[in-house]
């Protein structure tokens, strides 16, 4: 049942030998300045062998930091920091794009090295507490509203970072459209408050995000650019009271830019998803979170998905697409070094032996 998930597939300019991806996952183990390190490095490569790593959402700017020791890239030392990751990958024989996530008004400015308050579409404190290393768990503050200037700088910004990323060797970039964050904060009812052309209707909520599309897909080529989205996910205070409009909407738009795939983070409407494979014209990426692997494969035996994007067992195997195929047991992971520490939970997950090869 699960032959269709070895066969090759074209991703715009994205070749992949299979379909099992590496879903984005924050880990917490870049410096404080949001430079990957050798670790980094080595944990990527060790991944190598599925068909596309999707590296951990990297932040495009100071403000789009939101999280402690999360990479940025945006300076020439973060680039500098991710070229070494991707020489470690494409040593290995694998490919990566890198996440571009601006984390908008969740955010804490004392995990930021500039200390300012938290931006986002509208003036509306999100609910929840956030993890600070100088006063543990805080209350995340009133963000402040992006004036329309600041707006068209934000997408300068992901535009930069895109630049960025193909000068640190990444093979192409995701944009992180989901999971509360500020795109996806533009497409709620409750963040976006606006009054302008970019709140109120659906073709107001979406053009923040079509907008930072169609800068990525101009700067680095389309075809080197993904798109995640979440329909219906209330992760980080979101409320959608009109999800199927809003992401049919959306899903035709960015249908219209020919970027190289779609990644649909499932949250539970089976309907909507079909949906949304119905309007998506090119390869579709699929997540659904807790899935055993004979499930997420049906998923692309019945077309509902071309890839399927695999996240915690990922995390907890190095070697996931081997051990796989050899129907091998599966090494559980550890939650409790899920965010930040060192090698313990992150490089030192056992591989089979011998190991994985392409």
């Amino acid at each position: 049942m699960i032959a269709k998930l070895w066969r090759p597939i074209k991703a715009g300019d994205l070749y992949l030998d299979h379909r099992l991806a590496m879903a984005p996952m924050t880990r917490s183990r870049s410096t404080p300045a949001g430079i990957p390190t050798e670790m980094n490095a080595e944990y990527y490569a060790q991944r190598a062998s599925t068909a596309l790593i999707i590296s951990e959402a990297s932040q495009p700017s100071e403000d789009g930091q939101g999280y402690i020791l999360t990479p940025g890239i945006y300076s020439d030392a973060q680039i500098a920091g991710w070229r070494k990751v991707t020489d470690a990958v494409h040593a290995a024989g694998g490919k990566i794009v890198i996440q571009i996530m601006h984390v908008g008004r969740i955010a804490h400015p004392a995990n930021t090295l500039h200390g300012r308050q938290p931006v986002a579409p509208s003036a509306v404190q999100p609910k929840g507490k956030m993890f600070t290393l100088s006063a543990g768990l805080q209350d995340i503050p009133e963000p402040r509203a992006l004036e329309i200037s600041e707006i068209a700088s934000t997408v300068q910004d992901f535009r930069h970072a895109a630049a960025a990323a193909i000068k640190a060797g990444a093979d192409g970039v995701e944009i992180h459209g989901a999971n509360g964050y500020l795109i996806h904060q533009f497409l709620s009812d409750n963040a976006n408050l606006r009054t302008d052309k970019y709140g109120g209707s659906v073709e107001n909520r979406i053009r923040f995000a079509l907008e930072v599309a169609s800068a990525i897909a101009d700067e680095i080529g389309a075809g080197r650019t993904g798109f995640r989205i979440s329909p219906g996910n209330p992760f980080n205070d979101i409320v959608e009271n009109n999800i199927p409009n809003v992401y049919e909407t959306l899903v035709r738009e960015l249908g219209r830019l020919n970027l190289a795939y779609l990644h649909v983070m499932h949250t539970g409407d089976e309907a909507l998803l079909r949906t949304i494979r119905g309007i998506w014209p090119g390869v579709l990426f699929l997540n659904r979170p807790g899935a055993d692997i004979a499930t997420r494969a049906a998923d692309i035996e019945n077309g509902l998905a071309d890839v399927i994007a695999v996240g915690t067992m990922n995390l907890a195997n190095p070697d996931l697409v081997q051990r796989i195929k050899l129907d091998a047991p599966l090494n559980a992971a550890d939650s409790a070094t899920f965010y930040g520490g060192g090698a313990k939970g992150y490089t030192d997950y056992p591989a089979l032996v011998p190991a994985p090869q392409r």
